[in-house]
C-alpha cells in the first residue's frame, strides 16, 4: 500500500512539474513573440479633428494619410514603417503636428519618409532613416521642422552609394516662410535643399558627410544662421539668390573633393555674408557672377585657397581675417570690388600714422591663376621660387587688380579666440617641431661624427 502511495505522489509531482514548465515556457515564448504592427491609418480615421493621438511603443504600419487637423505623439521606440510604399506619412491638412516618433523608409528612389502638402505643419524631434528623401515640402508654408535627426539608412550598415543614388534630407519646393532649425542630417545627397522657396529661416542645423550641406536655388530673403557643416563636398551652395543673410555659420573640412568649398556663392545679389568661419576647406569662400553683396567679419582659416572671385563685381569685402591659407586670394575678371581693412597674415605693411591700418595697399596678383588656366601643367610649379619670381615681375593691368587699400596691421583682440589653433592642434605642431628638430640634430651629429 505504501509503495502504491509513493508511486502516486511521484506521478503527481511529475505532472505538476511538466505543467508549470510548459506554462513558463509558453509565457516566455509569448513575451518574445513580436506583436503585430498596428495600422496607423485606422487610428487616424477614428480620430476627430483637433484630437491628439498618443502612440504606445511598438511598430505601426503605414502608409498613412493625414487629412484632418491632428497631433500625433510617441517616443523613439514608436516606429512607423511602410515597406514597399513610396511614402510613409502624407500630410494633406493644415495645422498637423507630429512629435517624437521614429520613421523608417526602406524604399529607395523618389520615396520619402514624410511629404507635406499643407501649411502650418510642425515636425519635431523625429528620428528618420530613409533610402529616399527625409522630409519633402511641396507648396507648404509657415511650417516648423526642428530637432529632427535624418540619416541615409545605408550608413548604419557601412554601405557605400554614390550621391546620385541618394536624396535630400529636407527638401522644399515652392514653400515659403518655413523654419528649419536644430536638425542633424548626415549621409544624404543635400542636407537641406530649398528651391523657389522664399524667406525661410535655416538655423542651428548640423550637417555632415553629404554633398551640399545647405543648397539654396532661386530663393529670396533666406536666412542661413548658426549652422555647422563638416566633411561635405561643399558646406553651403547659394545660387540664384537675392537678399539672403548668411551669418554665424561654420563650414569646416570640406576638402576631399576637387570641387570642395566652404561657402559657394553663384549669382548671388544684394546679400549679407558675415561672421562666418570657413576653415580647412579646399576653397574657403568662392564667389562667381555675384554683385552688390557685403562680406564682412568672416574668418577664413587654413584653406588651400582662402577667397576666390570670378566675374564678380561691386561687392564690399571688409574686416575679414585671412590666416594660414596656402593661397590667400584670387580674383579674375572681377572689377569694382571694394576691399578695406581686412587682416591678411602675409601682408608686410607700414603704419606711419599709427591708426592700425597699413599705408601700403595689398594687391591680389592674378598671374598664377591666369597662367594655370592656359597651361594647367604649370600647377606643378606652385610656390616654387621661379613662380614667385615671375609673379613679382608681373604688373600688367595692376590698376584693375583686386586691392585692399588699407589692410589691418594686426588681428583685433576680440577675434583672437576664433582664429587660434585648437589646443590639440597646437600640441601636434609642437610635437612635429620637436621631431623635426631631433631628426635634424641627429643628421648633423652623424655627419660630423663621420668626418
Amino acid at each position: 500500500m505504501k509503495n502504491k502511495f509513493m508511486k502516486w505522489m511521484r506521478l503527481t509531482i511529475a505532472i505538476l512539474f511538466v505543467s508549470v514548465a510548459s506554462s513558463l515556457f509558453g509565457s516566455a515564448q509569448a513575451n518574445t513573440t513580436e506583436a503585430p504592427a498596428k495600422a496607423l491609418q485606422l487610428l487616424i480615421d477614428n480620430a476627430m479633428p483637433g484630437d491628439t493621438i498618443v502612440l504606445e511603443d511598438g511598430k505601426y504600419l503605414g502608409p498613412a494619410i493625414i487629412n484632418k487637423q491632428l497631433t500625433i505623439k510617441g517616443s523613439r521606440h514608436t516606429v512607423v514603417t511602410a515597406d514597399g510604399k513610396p511614402t510613409v506619412i502624407d500630410i494633406r491638412s493644415n495645422q498637423v503636428a507630429i512629435e517624437g516618433i521614429s520613421i523608417v523608409q526602406r524604399l529607395a528612389g523618389d520615396s520619402s519618409a514624410i511629404i507635406v502638402n499643407s501649411d502650418h505643419v510642425s515636425l519635431d524631434n523625429l528620428s528618420i532613416e530613409t533610402r529616399g528623401f527625409g522630409i519633402l515640402l511641396r507648396n507648404a508654408n509657415e511650417g516648423i521642422i526642428k530637432n529632427n535627426r535624418i540619416v541615409w539608412s545605408g550608413a548604419n550598415n557601412n554601405e557605400r552609394a554614390s550621391m546620385s543614388k541618394k536624396n535630400n534630407g529636407i527638401d522644399l519646393y515652392d514653400s515659403h516662410d518655413n523654419r528649419i532649425e536644430a536638425n542633424e542630417i548626415s549621409d544624404m545627397r543635400d542636407g537641406i535643399y530649398l528651391e523657389n522657396s522664399h524667406r525661410s529661416n535655416v538655423a542651428n542645423n548640423l550637417i555632415y558627410r553629404s554633398r551640399y550641406g545647405i543648397h539654396c536655388m532661386y530663393t529670396d530673403g533666406t536666412r542661413i544662421i548658426g549652422n555647422q557643416g563638416e566633411y561635405n563636398v561643399t558646406g553651403a551652395m547659394i545660387m540664384g539668390v537675392r537678399d539672403a543673410v548668411v551669418s554665424n555659420n561654420s563650414f569646416r573640412k570640406q576638402s576631399e573633393n576637387v570641387n570642395s568649398q566652404g561657402l559657394l556663392l553663384f549669382d548671388v545679389q544684394t546679400s549679407l555674408i558675415e561672421d562666418n568661419v570657413v576653415e580647412g576647406n579646399r576653397v574657403g569662400i568662392y564667389m562667381e557672377q555675384s554683385s552688390n553683396n557685403e562680406l564682412r567679419n568672416n574668418s577664413v582659416l587654413r584653406n588651400f585657397m582662402g577667397i576666390q572671385f570670378l566675374e564678380s563685381s561691386d561687392n564690399r569685402f571688409n574686416h575679414n581675417q585671412l590666416i594660414a591659407n596656402v593661397i590667400e586670394a584670387e580674383a579674375l575678371e572681377s572689377s569694382g570690388n571694394r576691399l578695406d581693412s581686412n587682416y591678411w597674415d602675409s601682408v608686410q605693411g607700414l603704419d606711419v600714422n599709427d591708426d592700425g591700418l597699413s599705408d601700403i595697399s595689398y594687391a591680389i596678383n592674378p598671374f598664377y591663376q591666369r597662367l594655370i588656366q592656359k597651361t594647367p601643367a604649370f600647377q606643378l610649379f606652385f610656390q616654387s621660387p621661379g613662380m614667385i619670381y615671375l609673379s613679382n615681375l608681373f604688373m600688367n593691368d595692376k590698376d584693375n587688380w583686386a586691392t585692399d587699400r588699407t589692410p589691418l596691421m594686426s588681428l583685433p583682440p576680440a577675434l583672437a579666440d576664433r582664429t587660434n589653433l585648437p589646443q590639440e592642434t597646437r600640441s601636434y605642431v609642437w610635437i612635429a617641431s620637436l621631431i623635426l628638430l631631433s631628426a635634424s640634430l641627429t643628421i648633423i651629429y652623424k655627419g660630423v661624427h663621420r668626418k
